[in-house]
């Protein structure tokens, strides 16, 4: 790569240039899936490197496995962006790129000619994705961490046991949503550009990310003035919707319609159920649950989670047993989903998940493993500081 510009991979991103100066989850987690799509991403680090870095326990090796799981596919550059010089280069790459991702402050690029305003004027095409906690008015000095978004969106007073304590998901949920939409809008940015040759900026932040992603529970409120709270893992408009104890250990049952719920009855050996006016629409089921609970629970207490879910998932009645992740990757696995690929060879392979979507004619790839810091930075700067502009 030292006589070219960074190679050009399959995919149908194949020879778009990305420019990732975000850290952490969100902007991290949309960039890698831009690499895997076939996009050239150039990974920007502070001399320190990124934060998750140093996340650990639990590591491969010595290397923290948060930040392997979101950097794959992309070219490592350390560049001090106090330092003029390496200011100069970080510009260059923004001048040269397609799309721009940044997870600083609102604003806090600005003072190195890297904001969106500085880069356009130079770049007029570039998709300028920023991502941010809050947006950029009234709320671009909070600090934008995915706990706080989970307690200020109202996602923890829905998550928990009705009589005890709120609770946090257990994934930065709101940081991986917000790094959906930041791609999403990025490839509607791009297919703009496509028709028009102009480029723009595409804000998300990870509040509005969180309301729109509370779905029926926004809408509770927005259109209907309900405050909702927290229901354990009950479904506040659908019922048998929940973990049921069998002979062994819970199953979720997800009986969404009365159809659903006539085979799970009939698989339960209570057909008469279904027929019973108490419990004949699912708005009779969910007002009366607490009847209906103790009926399903005896039939269920006769046999084994994985046995129920055999002969329900034979009926076309939802459901599944409650598994650690390990049993999430084997039941994946079992349905022929290949949940795993690895990514880098020799001592640099490194498992990683599967991209989530398929393509069938310009599939995902997966190049490079995730980089060292500075990995590629001598092969970049060399190409960066180049007199004659070259096209990526």
């Amino acid at each position: 790569m030292t006589d070219t510009a960074p190679e050009r991979g399959g995919g149908p991103l194949s020879g778009v240039l990305v420019a990732d100066f975000s850290r952490v989850l969100a902007g991290p987690y949309a960039t890698m899936l831009l690499a895997d799509m076939g996009a050239e991403v150039v990974k920007v680090e502070g001399p320190r490197g990124d934060d998750t870095r140093t996340w650990t326990p639990p590591v491969r090796g010595d290397v923290s496995t948060y930040y392997l799981g979101v950097n794959r596919g992309k070219r490592s550059i350390a560049l001090d962006l106090r330092d003029e010089k390496d200011a100069r280069v970080a510009r260059e790459l923004a001048r040269r790129a397609d799309v721009l991702v940044e997870n600083f402050k609102p604003g806090g690029l600005a003072k190195y000619g890297l904001d969106y305003a500085s880069v356009s004027a130079a770049n007029p095409g570039v998709v300028y994705a920023s991502i941010s906690g809050f947006g950029t008015g009234a709320g671009r000095d909070v600090p934008g961490y995915d706990l706080m978004v989970q307690a200020m969106s109202g996602l923890m007073s829905l998550t928990g046991d009705p009589d005890g304590p709120a609770y946090r998901a257990g994934i930065s949920v709101f940081d991986v949503m917000a790094g959906n939409h930041a791609a999403i809008g990025v490839l509607a940015a791009l297919r703009h550009r496509d028709a028009t040759g102009q480029g723009q900026h595409v804000e998300v932040n990870l509040l509005s990310s969180a309301l729109t992603g509370l779905v029926n529970h926004s809408s509770a409120y927005v259109a209907g003035g309900v405050v909702p709270y927290r229901m354990g893992n009950a479904h506040p408009s659908v019922f048998p919707y929940e973990p049921l104890p069998t002979a062994d250990n819970d199953l979720i049952v997800a009986a969404g319609n009365d159809g659903q719920f006539r085979k799970l009855c009939e698989v339960l050996g209570i057909p008469e159920i279904a027929g019973d006016p108490r419990f004949a629409r699912n708005a009779d089921r969910t007002a009366r649950r607490e009847e209906l609970r103790p009926i399903l629970v005896e039939r269920l207490a006769t046999r084994g989670a994985l046995e129920w879910f055999e002969l329900l998932v034979a009926a076309g009645v939802p459901c599944g047993p409650i598994n650690t992740i390990d049993g999430g990757f084997a039941m994946a696995e079992r349905f022929g989903l290949d949940p795993v690929v690895e990514v880098g060879e020799g001592d640099r392979a490194v498992p990683t998940t599967r991209h989530p979507i398929r393509f069938s004619a310009t599939p995902a790839a997966y190049r490079l493993p995730p980089p060292e810091l500075d990995e590629h930075g001598d092969e970049l700067r060399e190409w960066l500081t180049r007199e004659e502009n070259e096209d990526v």
